[in-house]
């Protein structure tokens, strides 16, 4: 399907982040700053739907499917610039429902094909995500690594896995 992408992730609790941001930049990643991100997520027949707000950045809207999973799954995502997300907000709103609002401070790394985002999620905590964007429509060996040697790297146990996003989380 044309305009639809993959990654491959995780996401752990974060019990030490100045700790992980320390083994992330130490294995060579690159620092891109923070950004304060507010999720929308509205009802969704299949899948889940967002709209992210992130100043200064125009507001995206965000169709994913993803399996609930601890250890790494597949997430086939959508992402959809918007011009006005107000508006849009107040549409989808009005006909599918808001299921429920995260906001969160996400500090962003990136090594290789791999976004590291350090979260602080208002409500429950520090959380350490990974997402390895999928290079090419086969398979995703290589990113299966990448995000295990991260694991290894950022001292991210199986104890630590969630299998939840943030929404279901605080839901």
């Amino acid at each position: 399907m044309p305009g639809r992408e993959r990654n491959l992730e995780i996401k752990a609790v974060d019990p030490d982040p100045h700790a992980t941001l320390e083994a992330a930049l130490s294995f060579g990643a690159e620092d891109q700053g923070v950004v304060h991100q507010v999720d929308t997520y509205f009802h969704a027949v299949t899948g889940r739907l967002k709209l992210r707000e992130a100043p200064p950045h125009p507001a995206e809207l965000i169709a994913y499917a993803r399996a609930d999973l601890a250890g790494p799954k597949v997430s086939h995502y959508r992402i959809v610039p918007v011009a006005d997300h107000v508006a849009l907000i107040d549409a989808l709103t009005d006909s599918l429902g808001v299921r429920c609002v995260v906001e969160k401070a996400r500090r962003l790394l990136r090594w290789r094909n791999v976004r590291i985002h350090l979260d602080r999620v208002t409500g429950l905590g520090h959380f350490v995500e990974l997402e390895a964007v999928a290079a090419s429509p086969g398979g995703l060996e290589v990113e299966r690594d990448r995000v295990e040697q991260l694991r290894i790297a950022l001292g991210i146990g199986d104890e630590q896995l969630v299998a939840q996003g943030y929404a279901d989380l605080l839901t």
